[in-house]
Order: structure tokens, then C-alpha cells, then sequence
């Protein structure tokens, strides 16, 4: 039987950096101006995190494609992996983080992952 999914995208190298877009305000913690763990919680409807290819847009780029964008964190591929976790791309220009459990499933997880992916992950734009 045919897999009814298949990627037709070579997996991403390690080194790729993908664009998280903050949508959230509270998904920056105002102190230490860090993206906290919330900004990683796979949503209900999702099926992964959705992500943006650095090197198919700029950083002003990704932040307009949004109706209202608070920054864009930096990560690379290879530390999303290193966690268990994989970059798949879907489009020449966007990716989603997989193997996220939803907090209602598994919170403990959840939380453990989201706060692993914010270590990795840098504020690179932010509206000022």
C-alpha cells in the first residue's frame, strides 16, 4: 500500500536555521528578553510547529507575514534534532518542528520539550 504522505523535500541539513515567529507578546519574557517555552506548545489543531526557512526570507520578510509578529527566534536544524525531534519541510519556504507531544496528552513532556527548544532558540528581530 502507497504511503499517502510523502515528503517530496530532501531533509533539511543540520545546519539549516529555521524562523519561529513570536505571535504572542507574552511569549517573550520582558526581563531577560528570552522566548520562553510557551512560544513551543504544539496547539490542538497542529501537527507541528510551524516554521519559517531563513534562507527563503529575511527577518523583516517572515515578521510581514504576519498580521502581528513580537520577534522571530532563531534555530538551527541539528539542535532540534539533538532533542529527539525533526524539521520536516512542507514548502520551499516553510518547515514544522514534529515529534512534539500535545500538553494535554502529555504535559510533563510537553513542557520539557518547549523549554528545551526556547534554550536553543535566540530572539534575532523584535518589534520595537
Amino acid at each position: 500500500m502507497a504511503e499517502s504522505s510523502i515528503n517530496p523535500f530532501e531533509p533539511l541539513p543540520a545546519d539549516s536555521i529555521i524562523y519561529r515567529a513570536i505571535l504572542r507578546k507574552q511569549w517573550i519574557d520582558e526581563d531577560t528578553g528570552r522566548i520562553k517555552a510557551d512560544a513551543y506548545f504544539l496547539r490542538a489543531n497542529e501537527l507541528g510547529l510551524s516554521v519559517n526557512l531563513a534562507s527563503a526570507y529575511s527577518l523583516e520578510q517572515c515578521a510581514n507575514l504576519f498580521r502581528k509578529c513580537y520577534g522571530i527566534a532563531s534555530l538551527e536544524v541539528g539542535r532540534v534534532r539533538e532533542i529527539g525531534l525533526n524539521v520536516e519541510q512542507d514548502s520551499p519556504d516553510h518547515a514544522n518542528i514534529t515529534g512534539l507531544p500535545y500538553q494535554e496528552d502529555n504535559l510533563v513532556e510537553a513542557e520539557r520539550l518547549a523549554g528545551l527548544l526556547a534554550k536553543r532558540s535566540r530572539i534575532v528581530w523584535k518589534l520595537e
